[in-house]
């Protein structure tokens, strides 16, 4: 077989029509994501096709440029072009800019366009900026020496990703606006003051960084912590995606997520020096050498570590992890854990034995969708319990707990909470909180969170509050909820690991989604009340958002629309970055249920159809005609 070699093609035209002339100085020239002369695209075919295409390789065909800003492709690797002789303050200008966005290892092709004294100081592995498209430079005059070339870089900002990998979506029309001075040395231009961080386009983040979660404990329970790792050899650290991931694990949760969860691994506890490579070996193990802090854990907090490595490489690879190895610092084994056993550590929620639904007659049904059978499904059954011997009362929406014993429902006229044991008969207990608002402005649909407790939102315009209900039973409680802005919640899921909850909030017409922290007291006598902190916009692409529900591994199902076009479905991560394709055929949606496990398929609500779900790798499917408001256990 031919050896393949790579594809390389440089986009001189393009640079010789963009440098051919240079704005006034004053006037702005912009650079979009597809701009890029300066830059040299190598496309690698995966090893998989490569073997498989041996036998008819073609040798001739179309010879096509490869721009690095097409999208995501993992097989496209995008490395700089030096700067050429005598380049002209703008060519430098925008080849560091182009160069920025390529695979060098540790950017040095970027760092030539750079002063000596700039490129060794040069850190910008420690935050990305990311904007919503391209660049915007401008030419000014020098400060201190007007003929000195100066340049400002702009462009509306979409997010940051922190030292700690963490994404921070920005709202608002926020402006990213950098100055670039030029200096002259041996008759060459060169950039003194590069930007503090990577700027990229969205395109160029997509390409080159992946979403991963990271775990960490609240309490008994693991918490997905969604970050963002390289997608291949880091430029500065020369760690691939894995190493990169496990390392961002070590060094703790993101600031956000911080007060709420813990990390089982000592302080300072790193990789052994010099591991550049972790892999899953043919015995689906993977090995983790850490450094002398972690030598002397006892076995319970190194089955605590293990799992959260287990967990989090498992997220990043999609690869089966049968075990996980600790070593010491000198490579002997510290402790190891099993999939089974990690599963058990990770005390995640129950996998869901049924769906629920209200039904025409506005009673609540309970369903057994099973993705594995062929044949017609069992046909709904009504709830057990006081709500099926009492068909006066009208049910608006309800919420089923984790282990299925009770329900939370709201009477059909928005006034009533009731909680009904699901397990026994009797007479329907009389509600423990009553909204105040009258319908259609009356209770939200309520939820239960890992805990126990039950929380809704009474969505009164006059006095909107967020109520908790401690143990499904106790005295209700006002709950604070910090970045609000004068909007009232509509709409409300508590996440399945209990330390989040899912908002939605409206303000005049339109309902936007938020992520707000779930803090409670401490067990050291900290009386202080439950409370919702830090509000973050969790769908920020998204014009109005009409429904939610919490997905697997920490991510959100959502119902909503950008601006300008149809209403769709999509998953999004909890840090508000889009991860996913929208549900095929997800049109005229007003409700969506998922759970935390993978295999169970969606439920949701159409306009057209009724209840519908959507069976993994399948297409959706018609439960019944009539029905509203569909949901999981939690």
């Amino acid at each position: 077989m031919e050896r393949a070699e790579p594809v390389e093609r440089e986009q001189r035209a393009e640079r010789v029509d963009r440098m051919g002339a240079e704005p006034e100085p004053g006037r702005s020239r912009r650079r979009t994501p597809h701009a890029l002369g300066t830059v040299r695209a190598l496309a690698f075919g995966a090893a998989g096709l490569l073997l498989a295409g041996c036998a008819s390789m073609p040798d001739h065909g179309e010879v096509r440029p490869v721009e690095a800003s097409q999208g995501v492709d993992s097989q496209v690797r995008v490395f700089g072009v030096p700067p050429s002789d005598k380049a002209s303050p703008q060519e430098i200008v925008d080849g560091f800019l182009e160069a920025m966005t390529s695979d060098d290892p540790q950017l040095q092709t970027a760092r030539k366009y750079l002063t000596e004294e700039a490129a060794k100081n040069w850190k910008p592995g420690a935050a990305v900026t990311v904007l919503s498209a391209g660049l915007d430079r401008f030419s000014l005059p020098g400060e201190k020496d007007p003929a000195a070339p100066r340049f400002k870089i702009a462009g509306k900002m979409l997010a940051t990703v922190d030292e700690r990998s963490a994404y921070q979506p920005e709202t608002g029309d926020r402006r990213y606006e950098q100055f670039l001075q030029l200096t002259q040395k041996d008759n060459q231009w060169r950039i003194a003051t590069p930007p503090s961080s990577l700027v990229l386009s969205e395109s160029d983040f997509q390409r080159i960084y992946r979403p991963v979660n990271k775990y960490y404990f609240a309490g008994a329970t693991l918490v997905a912590d969604p970050v963002y790792v390289r997608q291949r050899s880091d430029p500065d650290s020369r760690m691939d995606p894995t190493t990169q991931t496990v390392t961002s694990l070590l060094a703790g949760p993101s600031k956000w997520l911080g007060p709420v969860v813990t990390s089982s691994f000592p302080t300072g506890t790193e990789l052994r020096e010099g591991t550049k490579s972790l892999a899953i070996d043919g015995q689906n193990t993977l090995r983790v050498p850490l450094n002398k802090n972690a030598d002397d854990v006892d076995e319970p907090q190194c089955q605590r570590m293990a799992t959260q490595l287990l967990y989090t490489v498992k997220d990043l690879t999609g690869s089966r992890v049968d075990r996980v190895d600790v070593l010491r610092s000198d490579g002997t084994p510290r402790c190891q854990v099993s999939e089974a056993a990690a599963a058990v550590l990770a005390n995640r929620p129950p996998s869901p034995g049924h769906q629920y639904y209200v039904d025409a007659e506005s009673r609540l049904q309970r369903l057994n969708l099973d993705p594995n059978r062929e044949d017609q499904q069992d046909p709904p059954t009504p709830a057990p319990g006081p709500l099926a011997g009492n068909p006066a009362f009208k049910v608006g929406s309800a919420a089923v707990s984790y282990d299925e014993k009770r329900a939370a429902v709201v009477s059909e006229d928005g006034h009533g909470l009731h909680v009904v044991n699901l397990t026994t008969a009797g007479a329907m207990p009389p509600a423990l909180l009553t909204g105040k608002g009258a319908k259609p402005d009356g209770l939200a649909t309520p939820t239960w969170d890992a805990a126990g407790d039950l929380w809704v939102a009474d969505t009164d315009p006059q006095n909107p509050t967020l109520w908790r209900l401690p143990g499904g039973t106790g005295t209700p409680e006002r709950v604070e909820v910090s970045g609000l802005a004068g909007g009232r919640i509509t709409g409300l899921k508590a996440s399945p690991d209990g330390v989040r909850i899912a908002l939605l909030v409206q303000r005049e017409s339109r309902k936007y989604l938020y992520i707000g922290r779930i803090e409670r007291p401490d067990a050291k006598g900290d009386v202080s009340a439950v409370s919702v902190r830090e509000l973050r916009p969790a769908a920020p692409q998204l014009a109005d958002v009409a429904a939610m529900s919490w997905a697997p591994r920490g991510r959100l199902l959502v119902v909503g629309r950008e601006s300008g076009m149809v209403v769709q479905a999509r998953y999004m991560l909890a840090d508000g970055s889009m991860v996913g394709a929208g549900l095929p055929g997800a049109t005229g949606l007003v409700a969506v249920a998922a759970s935390e496990d993978e295999k169970t398929p969606v439920v949701a609500e159409s306009l057209e159809d009724g209840i519908v779900w959507l069976p993994p790798g399948a297409q959706w499917r018609t439960v019944v005609a009539g029905g509203r408001a569909p949901v999981y256990p939690g």
